[in-house]
């Protein structure tokens, strides 16, 4: 059932107990969510139950986030659906990822500020063969997908790939949003 629930959405929101944290069925749920390309939200409930101190959340969210490594793009709300607190911030934020999917960057603006990175931090050359990136722009699809346009597209490796995906992320706030990069020869 959770697997044809995450098909038909277009933001999962994971539930996690708060005292017994992230379980493995969790993160299959979550790695599901992302091989569907779909926005996603963690909820962790039952937050009244657990002791706190001034880092509580803060330590939590960083334990959740090496879980999660590399994908720490994920929203992370605490809430008590018993003390109803953090009840709407939660659904704020599932349409605010919402909203992120959906986003459509400009082209003009991906290439001023992504050429920019590109010419401060160049892809490897492999081979004896340097890589240049021309230009970038998004494609025309449901989920946030770009195009990286460059000479020698078959010799950009995951490293780089996460590098740009990281610089997308800090420019245009794709929080929540799985992000596709494909690289094409020009």
């Amino acid at each position: 059932r959770a697997l044809k629930a995450i098909e038909n959405s277009d933001v999962c929101i994971v539930v996690l107990d708060a005292t017994r944290g992230l379980e493995s069925q969790d993160l299959n749920i979550i790695f599901q969510a992302q091989k569907f390309r779909k926005g996603i939200l963690i909820m962790v409930n039952k937050w009244d139950l657990i002791e706190k101190d001034s880092n509580t959340a803060k330590k939590y969210q960083d334990e959740l986030y090496e879980k999660l490594a590399p994908n720490t793009y994920i929203p992370i709300v605490f809430t008590s659906v018993l003390s109803k607190q953090r009840i709407f911030k939660t659904i704020e934020k599932a349409i605010e990822v919402y909203e992120n999917k959906k986003k459509k960057i400009p082209t003009s603006a991906l290439n001023e500020v992504l050429l920019k990175e590109i010419d401060r931090y160049p892809p490897p050359a492999i081979k004896g063969k340097f890589i240049k990136i021309k230009y970038v722009t998004q494609l025309p699809t449901h989920t946030p997908t770009f195009a990286f346009f460059c000479n020698h597209p078959k010799y950009i490796k995951a490293p780089y790939e996460r590098f740009l995906e990281n610089n997308i992320r800090k420019n245009f706030d794709f929080e929540g949003v799985p992000i596709k990069s494909v690289f094409r020869k020009k």
